[in-house]
């Protein structure tokens, strides 16, 4: 099966993912701000939020074993896992959007994960990732010549450890249930470019040698 259709099928099975999640929300939004979502946060139960960790790290599970299922090297896991994350982030939003008219702007501010402890950003910045992820996938199953040196792996690991800093700058969040202040924008962009300058410099040279 060409990477086309393997794309094809896994986003399909991305995006229902993303209405699966964002049906769970749709519930939690209905049992505890039955006035729409906003901060301060509602004191959720210990055994919700332990069950609500226990979902992501189900979901990351799922994404990856998919990705195994499709891929025939290590290149291409990573590329359809990155893919598969990246169309599964932004069609939850889009469902939320599509359910609940949520979120109103780009920039309103979101809990993003419970793992280790709460990230918050505005959604704009994990569909500015996922929207990187998606594309950086793509590219490497499209240019299958792309290699990275273990240098090139350490560097996006740092740039992805900034960018997730980013979102961890609030870690009282829940327990004082206070309105986020100000998202550290610099700190986002700072791993952001870091990533894509990375990745550029492997795959121009990969491009050319395509031709």
């Amino acid at each position: 099966m060409s990477y086309q259709k393997r794309l094809f099928y896994t986003s399909i099975f991305a995006i229902s993912m993303a209405y699966l999640e964002a049906a769970v929300v749709v519930y939690l939004r209905e049992l505890y701000y039955p006035d729409g979502f906003a901060f301060p946060l509602a004191q959720i139960p210990q055994p919700i939020l332990i069950t609500e960790i226990g979902r992501e790290i189900a979901t990351i599970i799922m994404l990856a074993t998919a990705a195994k299922f499709l891929a025939k090297a290590r290149n291409e896991w990573f590329a359809f896992f990155a893919f598969n994350f990246g169309v599964w982030d932004i069609w939850y939003y889009i469902w939320l959007k599509i359910l609940l008219d949520w979120p109103v702007s780009i920039m309103e501010p979101d809990i993003l994960f419970l793992i280790p402890i709460v990230w918050v950003g505005p959604v704009l910045a994990p569909v500015l990732v996922s929207t990187a992820l998606i594309i950086a996938g793509y590219l490497i199953l499209r240019f299958e010549n792309i290699m990275f040196t273990r240098f090139d792996w350490v560097s996006e690991i740092l740039a992805g450890m900034i960018i997730i800093a980013s979102f961890l700058a609030q870690p009282d969040i829940i327990d004082s249930g206070q309105l986020p202040e100000d998202y550290p924008w610099i700190i986002f962009l700072i791993g952001y470019i870091i990533g894509l300058t990375v990745f550029s410099r492997r795959l121009i040279p990969a491009i050319r040698l395509k031709r």
